[in-house]
């Protein structure tokens, strides 16, 4: 009953009227919007209404929260949802936003078995259950040039969907078990890859960064998907096709 009621409060939500302030702050801050159909376009309004009013967003270190923040984050998050049947990032309760990076305490083990700990500057992070980090100046960067490969909100909010299975292990929820096995196949093999290249230190259109685990490797290739389609299509077509079903959007072909 519960389900029932919350799907057709989201229903309602997603035919509310958008506010033009809404539409300038999108085509000011997030240009990748602008590729999209008329009809993706209203399908991500509405998912903007259902994410600001189901998340709370918090400014933190004097940041200020104002619908600019709130949008501009929603509206980026919102590209994830769009063709595909959503729990709206089921674990994720906030957006905590801070001016630009923040520091974080860090604990981490050593090969030998030795642990360092430490304050760490960080841009973004994504934990599995409650509540998502993101610097406002990096939020900026990453939506002001849709082409660059690099986009801090579609990489932490791809980290969200991951999650949605219970472990962030690069493999978010998929439809079947043969998805499954082709999903498990395809992005270990590229993941190994992406692994093989960073030590070897060739270059790749994907982000480095993906090669430090499996879950990170699904966020970067998110990003490129995105934002680099038509390299990740030329030089990784199996893995495009896989994000390709996933997303059920082929932004190469601007559908």
């Amino acid at each position: 009953m519960l389900s029932i009621f919350r799907n057709r409060r989201r229903a309602t939500l997603r035919r509310l009227p958008v506010p033009e302030a809404w539409r300038g702050i999108v085509a000011r801050r997030v240009p990748a919007v602008a590729g999209l159909s008329e009809a993706d376009r209203a399908e991500l309004f509405g998912h903007i209404h259902v994410l600001l009013t189901e998340k709370r967003f918090a400014g933190c270190g004097g940041l200020e929260m104002t619908d600019e923040v709130r949008i501009t984050i929603a509206a980026q998050a919102a590209l994830l949802l769009l063709h595909r049947n959503t729990s709206y990032f089921r674990g994720l309760h906030s957006i905590l936003v801070y001016p630009g990076s923040y520091v974080a305490p860090v604990s981490e083990e050593q090969d030998d078995g030795t642990v360092i700990e430490g304050p760490e500057a960080r841009e973004g992070e994504s934990w599995h259950e409650g509540s998502l980090v993101l610097s406002w100046a990096d939020v900026v960067e990453g939506a002001a040039d849709p082409h660059d490969g690099y986009n801090l909100v579609l990489h932490e909010f791809a980290h969200q969907l991951d999650a949605e299975t219970g472990d962030e292990n690069g493999t978010p929820r998929l439809e079947s078990r043969s998805q499954y096995q082709s999903w498990r196949r395809i992005m270990t093999r590229e993941y190994e890859s992406l692994c093989a290249a960073v030590e070897a230190g060739r270059e790749t259109i994907l982000d480095p960064y993906g090669a430090e685990s499996p879950a990170e490797f699904f966020a970067v290739a998110t990003e490129a998907f995105f934002e680099r389609p038509r390299n990740l299509r030329m030089r990784h077509p199996e893995l495009y096709d896989q994000l390709r079903r996933y997303y059920r959007q082929d932004p190469d072909r601007g559908a």
